[in-house]
């Protein structure tokens, strides 16, 4: 009986693209996450992840049967172009354990599945795409078959969750009845859709950010830290994700605090008072609230960057050479997820809600900024050191 596999590898899979010519439209690139199922010989989900690189893209793909007794199939990937239809053929697939996400031996496959099983060893792929989804089959040496079309990721859309409309006096008695430490906030000037900064700018293969990324931001910044991370440890690896990302290096990572105050500072910060008293009576900022109580309760969190299953997980990372973690009260959630609002809602059940919105008018700027100062919450007391001294000087002297 034949093997299916195909997915995400440490071994880099060659996409001999046909050469087309054309000029593709900024819609029709390949680079983002893809996200559907497959058909064929055997049936599942499948997670594509593509960056595009300067003269071609590369990135990784996961299979996960429904079936739980085959392991699922993991492949890298690059293109020698970016022509929008390709024919490639992969390198040796790596099979993962559906339980643990570590990979298998072929030894450890013929334990599990029989050894009489003949096994694909690599699979002959097509695939285009277009401005709506990315359509891929294939064929494995030992005669399996697949095909899939994934949709187009929405993440850069609008958010799709109805807020509830609050002014700040009623935010305030809101928050006032939430149960502490249950919730997690989280301030946006706009009522943008969840993303984190790796995946706004573009980025989908966390493979890369680890392999390519993060051992040259340790290089570079080794010399600027007095701690030296040692990124084998996971505490302290988190630490050194979290303070890049609290220094504005795109990671997988997304903030939240613990106080719906310092949300609602960082949900204002930028905004100046001229601007929100020109504002329109539509224009609002957003807070959103994540029950993160219940959903470690819930569901099974995965702390690691690199995982074959879709995951949003949240992590509470020690405060190495990061002094602005204690005053904003900071968590994390680390996520493979590019689209994570409609991942949250999809595990939502039994009338379940993990996270919701509130939206505060723009126009209630100078009061909210007013009354965040009286508990001592500002940038400077938020942003230890020269910068946030300044900024709360420059909000004090010149009423911005």
């Amino acid at each position: 009986m034949a093997f299916s596999v195909f997915g995400v590898s440490a071994n880099v899979l060659e996409l001999q693209f046909m050469s087309s010519g054309r000029v593709l439209h900024t819609m029709s690139k390949m680079n983002g996450q893809w996200l559907g199922n497959f058909s064929g010989s055997t049936t599942g989900s499948v997670v594509v992840n593509i960056d595009e690189r300067q003269e071609h893209y590369e990135g990784t793909a996961v299979l996960i049967e429904d079936d739980q007794t085959l392991p699922h199939s993991v492949v890298s990937f690059r293109t020698a172009n970016k022509d929008p239809k390709c024919q490639f053929r992969t390198e040796p697939i790596l099979a993962l354990d559906p339980r643990t996400g570590n990979g298998l031996s072929l030894d450890e496959l013929k334990q599990r599945l029989g050894k009489d099983e003949v096994f694909s060893k690599y699979t002959d792929v097509a695939g285009t795409v277009d401005r709506e989804s990315l359509t891929l089959s294939w064929s494995t040496d030992t005669g399996v078959e697949g095909k899939c079309v994934l949709p187009r990721s929405k993440a850069g859309q609008p958010s799709e969750l109805v807020p509830l409309e609050k002014n700040w006096a009623e935010f305030m008695e809101y928050v006032s009845n939430l149960k502490g430490c249950r919730y997690l906030f989280r301030g946006q000037n706009e009522p943008w859709r969840l993303r984190t900064s790796f995946h706004r700018s573009g980025r989908a293969d966390l493979s890369r950010f680890l392999s390519e990324d993060v051992p040259a931001l340790y290089k570079h910044l080794s010399a600027r830290t007095k701690h030296v991370f040692n990124l084998n440890n996971p505490d302290e690896n988190g630490a050194f994700f979290n303070l890049i990302q609290h220094h504005g290096y795109p990671t997988p990572l997304l903030d939240w605090t613990y106080s719906p105050y310092v949300a609602a500072f960082f949900a204002y910060r930028g905004i100046s008072n001229e601007k929100a008293a020109s504002a329109e009576a539509s224009a609002r900022v957003r807070i959103h609230v994540f029950d993160q109580e219940s959903w470690k309760k819930d569901i099974n969190q995965i702390l690691f960057v690199v995982a074959p299953r879709l995951h949003v997980s949240i992590g509470e990372f020690l405060a190495i050479e990061n002094e602005r973690m204690i005053p904003q009260q900071a968590a994390s959630t680390i996520t493979n997820v590019d689209d994570i609002e409609p991942y949250i809602r999809s595990m939502e059940a039994n009338g379940k809600t993990y996270l919701w919105a509130i939206d505060l008018p723009v126009s209630d700027r100078r009061q909210v900024v007013r009354d965040l100062s009286y508990m001592g919450i500002t940038a400077g007391s938020l942003f230890p050191g020269l910068d946030g001294a300044c900024e709360e000087l420059t909000e004090r002297n010149f009423e911005i």
